[in-house]
């Protein structure tokens, strides 16, 4: 299987900080980034490699040679005018005979790609993308899925407005069949100059196909265009997080409850304008993300089974609860709530609903479902939150509990608030 990797941009954001080298060679714990993408290919065995290049581009050329050193192949299509971030995949279409990796040169990431192709064949997808919710998804366009995780809705940051999305990026990393290059209709393609933009141009008309999809995964993925971000990758290769994300390892993680433990509680919430973060939960889940363990939400959410609330207005309330964490830098790797309710008689209620599941809460599905979606180690996992439902969750699981407030239900910890704990239990691990 070959990977494209696009290395042509000049990073106008973070050349300031390294002008005299391509961003490609911006070094990492003391190798180009590009390197470390090349070695996270190698590891999957793909090792026949495209570089598309133009900035500078003798230096990489120079530096990776025939890609030998490095125990790959790599070839080269060296645009001698800028042609977009995608315009080279049309000059090279036809070393492109199956699938293919297509990679940006600016990011570090430590993903498991045999799991992420298995996704894309499952799928039969045209366009299979890496999406992650992220600390900044304020300045990307966010993803939305539909049922089947084929994506239903691109929204640029430019279109967000005041609304509320949840927090879905596309990472920059993609799997596509070359039969979604000959399907793109467009005049730009066939020029000989081509300036085709990856997204607006190829992956948002495909969309229409209902064959783009979107592999969710909270591996670690992070550009470095920016001088911050850069100190912040850098950071995360020294502490070993970015390795440690990687779903082949098995992951810790922090299960949250939803409501009287990230929100104030007023019963059920049927609207977002209901759903208001209590004070600090957004620097404690920044905290949860720093240290590597995952921040998973698991809520009982009955009012669905019941009839109160649709699953789109739910996603709403998500979607408001995502966006009021990501202005201040926060996320959670994932969701997962129960809509079912075992009681009879309500008006409007919806009878395939009506049932006595696995996944409510004080049952542990949620959480076990959890952990073989993500490979989490339940045993070195924390479940915390405001009731007894919640500890016998946890502890149905096998993970360690800690209960927000009063009482005795036999939780390992007791805490006053999420911050509290990740203050004085978390970081005392």
């Amino acid at each position: 299987m070959k990977a494209v990797i696009m290395a042509g941009g000049k990073g106008s954001r973070i050349s300031a900080s390294f002008p005299d080298i391509p961003k490609p060679l911006i070094p990492i714990g003391g190798k180009p980034v590009l390197e470390h993408t090349i070695d996270r290919l190698k590891e999957y065995g793909i090792d026949d490699i495209i570089i598309t290049v133009s900035y500078k581009a003798p230096m990489i050329t120079e530096y990776f040679g025939d890609g030998s050193r490095f125990g790959v192949r790599i070839v080269y299509y060296v645009e001698e005018k800028p042609l977009g971030n995608a315009g080279a995949l049309f000059k090279i279409r036809d070393s492109l005979t199956d699938d293919f990796f297509l990679l940006n040169s600016d990011s570090m990431f430590d993903v498991d790609l045999d799991r992420f192709y298995r996704y894309h064949a499952e799928k039969k997808a045209l366009v299979t993308l890496f999406t992650h919710p992220n600390s900044h998804p304020y300045d990307s366009s966010v993803i939305v899925e539909d049922n089947n995780g084929a994506v239903a809705a691109w929204i640029t940051k430019e279109k967000k407005g005041t609304g509320w999305y949840r927090n879905l990026v596309n990472a920059g990393i993609e799997i596509m069949s070359p039969d979604a290059l000959d399907l793109i209709d467009t005049e730009k393609a066939v020029s000989e100059e081509p300036r085709i933009d990856l997204d607006r141009d190829i992956i948002l008309p495909l969309t229409r196909s209902g064959r783009v999809f979107s592999y969710k995964s909270p591996e670690y993925v992070k550009d470095m265009g920016t001088p911050e971000r850069y100190a912040e990758v850098s950071s995360d290769y020294e502490s070993g997080i970015i390795k440690r994300k990687n779903l082949k390892n098995r992951q810790r993680a922090v299960f949250l409850d939803r409501d009287g433990t990230l929100n104030r509680y007023v019963g059920f919430v049927r609207d977002p304008d209901e759903f208001e973060l209590l004070d600090g939960v957004c620097e404690a889940i920044s905290k949860i993300n720093r240290s590597g363990y995952l921040a998973v939400l698991v809520t009982n959410q009955p009012a669905i089974a019941r009839g109160e609330i649709t699953y789109r207005e739910l996603d709403s309330i998500h979607g408001k609860m995502d966006s009021l964490l990501s202005e201040k830098g926060a996320y959670l790797d994932a969701v997962y709530f129960c809509p079912h309710h075992p009681d009879r008689g309500f008006d409007g209620e919806i009878p395939e609903l009506k049932i006595e599941c696995t996944c409510r809460k004080p049952k542990p599905g949620m959480l076990i479902r959890a952990a073989e979606d993500l490979n989490i180690d339940l045993a070195s996992s924390w479940m915390i939150g405001d009731r007894q439902t919640d500890i016998a969750a946890g502890k149905a699981a096998g993970c360690k509990t800690a209960l927000i407030g009063c009482g005795d239900f036999t939780q390992d910890v007791s805490v006053g608030s999420l911050s509290e704990f990740a203050d004085s239990v978390l970081f005392a691990i």
